[in-house]
């Protein structure tokens, strides 16, 4: 992988992240066209780059992550940052069981362009209807452990290529009462834990494989970081655009694109077009 390569790549992650249009399908289409090889590194570097996104959740709600809302009704600090921080552990649980027990079979699905294709124009139709099947919620209604947890839960629709783990946990937020803004805030502090946790396991992986080495092989290490930060930049001006729409207009726009993007890629390979990663 070069340069012009891994800002591209970097690009896609950044604005596809936080999207509810699978960030995991838009990579695996990108490195197909820009003919890269699956190799492990490439493989790695794709999981690990999402560090640049987690960073741009932060960067953008620190506050949030340090002086919880929940302290303006009466807790403490303490009391405060332990509730918020318990409820994002209360979310993630259901993904990191699910993670471990299906690693293998989630990373089988991940080269799959046809699952990709297929779950695009699936998760595109619901989206056109989603703000119909669940009632606006309201400001005032709280998000608590039981609520975290079922988000969690149906956030781990997400593990099948092509889903979004943006849209299955802003949907799981909906489908609790939650403003569309609401759930979408939730949604990017859950993908903290989540991501970190998706990078931690590669970089575990590769170091029980002996591969950690090809992080300082050649140019890669640069090419690694240069993705980060792109992605980085690229997310808080996703963030911002996201958030911002979602709350005025809804999701349709995103169903009519996840529907565009996976029938051409459904008529690609009925035509014949080799879309797999090559390894």
């Amino acid at each position: 992988m070069d340069i012009i390569q891994s800002i591209i790549l970097g690009i896609v992650e950044g604005l596809t992240e936080f999207l509810p249009v699978s960030s995991t399908g838009h990579m695996i289409i990108t490195q197909h066209l820009l003919g890269i090889e699956s190799t492990p590194f490439v493989k790695a570097y794709t999981v690990i780059i999402q560090l640049g996104a987690i960073l741009s959740v932060l960067v953008l709600y620190w506050r949030r992550f340090f002086y919880p809302d929940s302290r303006q009704q009466g807790h403490s600090w303490w009391g405060s940052i332990w509730r918020f921080y318990l409820k994002l552990i209360v979310g993630v649980f259901p993904a990191v069981v699910l993670g471990l027990m299906f690693n293998k079979m989630i990373d089988k699905a991940l080269g799959s362009v046809l699952v990709v294709a297929v779950m695009l124009v699936l998760g595109g139709i619901f989206m056109l209807f989603c703000d119909r099947i669940f009632n606006k919620g309201t400001e005032s209604t709280q998000l608590n452990y039981k609520k975290a947890f079922i988000i969690g839960v149906i956030q781990c629709i997400s593990m099948i290529p092509g889903v979004s783990r943006s849209m299955a946990t802003i949907v799981g937020g909906m489908s609790q009462k939650l403003t569309r803004r609401n759930a979408a805030e939730f949604s990017f502090f859950l993908a903290v834990p989540t991501m970190l946790g998706a990078s931690v396991l590669e970089l575990y992986k590769m170091t029980a494989a002996g591969e950690t080495n090809i992080l300082a092989e050649g140019n890669n290490l640069n090419v690694l970081l240069l993705g980060a930060f792109v992605s980085f930049v690229v997310a808080i001006a996703a963030i911002k655009f996201f958030i911002n729409y979602v709350s005025k207009y809804g999701f349709k726009a995103f169903g009519w694109y996840r529907i565009a993007v996976g029938l051409i890629l459904l008529i690609a390979l009925l035509n014949g077009v080799n879309l797999q990663m090559v390894d």
